[in-house]
Parts: structure tokens; sequence; C-alpha cells
């Protein structure tokens, strides 16, 4: 549902080119059935089948990314749009979570809080001219891991079969999720400074 950064370009299809590659269209998707997932979640009230959307919402952020490397599908909006949908997903998910009390609030609230600087950071630094950070691997190892804990989360207090299983490993996965997501979320400081620095020394020329 995130998001790290660091400063080391990546190839890519340059600006709109090849905005319609399946990667980006699976990403779409997901952003697409958020409102899905709200409706099941917290008007009919089904936590297992929300469980299930949510599981295989967060498990397309690896099959986009995997068919964007292995068919040259790497593009700049996917690179912009895919930590995007992910943070997106991460927040209305847990915060439609913390009000049906099937996740705990502390744990929500640590998630968003993060998600929400980065974010900020990000918009600041987009306010401010500078260039895209891109995300870095620990970044998108956080995120992944909490994209399986948070519908574990769900399942483990549905009544799906086998759901205390999921309770457990909604903590395999969240707290490791949780450090490694924080952690990275440090790298973005100096990633920040360094482009600062890029912006400033362009604009010297």
């Amino acid at each position: 549902m995130g998001s790290e950064t660091a400063a080391t370009p990546v190839p890519s299809r340059a600006g709109w080119d090849g905005v319609w590659t399946l990667p980006n269209l699976i990403t779409m998707l997901r952003l697409a059935c958020i409102p899905w997932f709200l409706w099941l979640l917290l008007d009919v009230g089904n936590r297992t089948d929300a469980a299930l959307l949510l599981g295989a919402l967060g498990a397309t952020d690896w099959v986009d990314g995997w068919i964007a490397r292995r068919f040259d599908q790497v593009s700049d909006v996917g690179k912009l749009l895919d930590p995007i949908a992910d943070r997106l997903l991460l927040v209305v998910a847990l915060t439609a979570m913390v009000v049906d009390g099937s996740i705990p609030t502390w744990f929500a609230v640590t998630v968003l809080v993060r998600e929400v600087l980065v974010g900020l950071v990000g918009l600041v630094l987009l306010a401010m001219g500078a260039r895209r950070i891109d995300v870095t691997w620990w970044g998108k190892t956080g995120t992944f891991a909490l994209l399986w804990a948070v519908p574990f989360f769900l399942a483990g207090e549905s009544t799906a079969f086998a759901h205390e299983a999921f309770a457990i490993g909604a903590w395999v996965f969240g707290l490791p999720g949780l450090v490694i997501s924080w952690a990275a979320g440090w790298s973005y400081i100096p990633a920040a400074r360094e482009v600062l620095a890029d912006r400033r020394s362009r604009r010297g020329h």
C-alpha cells in the first residue's frame, strides 16, 4: 500500500512515452479497485472478501514491477504512479480498518504517520522543481511486506478458514515491514539533500 527513494537514475521510457503499458494499466486497476474494497468492508461488512481483494491488490504491486522489468516497460509515469498507488492503497485500507476495528490502532497510526511524512516530503520536492527520487529496494521491500500484513490483519479478524494463522502472519509480515519502511524513510533525507544540491547546481549554470 511505499516507497522510499534514492537518487540513482534508472533507465526508463522518458516523459509520457509508454503511458499505456501493461504495468501502468495494472497500477491503474489497483487504484480503481479501492472503492470496491471500501464497499466490501464498511458497507457490506464482509471482512473475508475485503481481505481477499486487498491481498490480490497487494500482489499486483509485485506483478506490475516484474512485468515492467522483464519486458522493458519501465516508464517515468510508472515510477511516479506506482508509489502513489501503493501509498494511497495503504492509507485508505489502514484508515478503513481502524474504523472497522480490525487492526491495532497503534500499528495503523505508525504506518500512516510514516506514509504521510514521506508523501509530504515528495510534494515539497516536487513544488520546488527538484527531480523525482527513485524508489529504493528497501522501500519497496517494506511496502511489499506491509501490503501483505494489512490483509492478513483483516483476515485474522474475519471468519475465514485458518483465521488464527492469518493473525500470526500479520505480525510476521507487519513488524519487519514496519521497521524496514521506517529505516528506508530515513534514507530519503540524504537522497533529498542530493536532489536539492543537484537542483541548485543546475540553476547556477
